[in-house]
C-alpha cells in the first residue's frame, strides 16, 4: 500500500509541476496593452519573446539579440522586429495579440515549441501583409486544421514543415496550401524512419 501512495504522489506532483508551469507560462504570455501603448509595439514584443525563451533579430541588425536585460541596454525606437526564433520557446496562443503591430515581420521559426498548436497559427494573419517564411518543426500539437490555416498567409515565400505527428492527411494539407499559396515553396519531407 505505501509503494502505491508512493506513486500516487508522485504522479501527481509530476502532474501538479505540468500544471503549475503551464499556468506561469500563461503568465509569461499576457498580454499588456499599457506595455504597447507605452513602448510601442516591437518593444512590447520583443520583451514577450524574450521573457518566454525566443530570440528575436531587428531589421538592418546582424545579430540576435536573446537575453532580456541586454535588449533593454540597446534598444532604440528605430528598432522593428524583422525575424522572430521560438526555438523551444513558451509562447502560446495567449500572447499572440502582441504580433499585431509587427510591420516588417518576415521570418518566424518555430521549433520543439510545446505550446504552440492550431490557435496559435490560426492567429498568424495578424501578420500576413509582412510575413515571407515560416517553418513549423517538431511542434506535436498542430494538427491538419493548424497548416491548413496558414493558407491564409498569402505573402508567403516559402513554407518548411517537418516532424508533425499530429498532421494526418499530409498530402491533402500541401494539395490545400499549393491552390492557396501558388508563389509559395512548400517543404514538407518525410520523418524519417528508424
Amino acid at each position: 500500500m505505501a509503494q502505491y501512495i508512493n506513486k500516487c504522489l508522485i504522479s501527481h506532483n509530476i502532474g501538479g509541476r505540468k500544471t503549475f508551469y503551464k499556468w506561469l507560462n500563461t503568465i509569461f504570455n499576457k498580454v499588456d496593452e499599457q506595455r504597447i501603448k507605452e513602448v510601442g509595439a516591437n518593444l512590447a514584443a520583443a520583451e514577450w519573446l524574450l521573457r518566454c525563451g525566443a530570440s528575436v533579430k531587428w531589421k538592418n541588425k546582424e545579430n540576435w539579440v536573446s537575453d532580456y536585460n541586454i535588449m533593454e541596454t540597446e534598444y532604440v525606437p528605430q528598432n522593428v522586429i524583422e525575424e522572430i526564433d521560438a526555438s523551444e520557446s513558451c509562447i502560446m496562443h495567449v500572447g499572440f495579440p502582441y504580433l499585431r503591430g509587427l510591420k516588417y515581420l518576415k521570418r518566424i521559426k518555430f521549433y520543439n515549441c510545446i505550446y504552440i498548436e492550431d490557435t496559435c497559427l490560426n492567429m498568424l494573419p495578424i501578420v500576413k501583409t509582412s510575413l515571407l517564411h515560416l517553418e513549423v518543426i517538431s511542434c506535436g500539437n498542430v494538427s491538419d486544421k493548424g497548416i491548413i490555416s496558414l493558407s491564409q498567409l498569402k505573402k508567403l515565400k516559402s513554407l518548411y514543415l517537418f516532424d508533425l505527428p499530429e498532421v494526418k492527411d499530409k498530402k491533402d494539407c500541401i494539395c490545400i496550401l499549393q491552390q492557396n499559396l501558388p508563389d509559395c515553396k512548400i517543404e514538407f519531407p518525410a520523418y524519417p524512419e528508424t
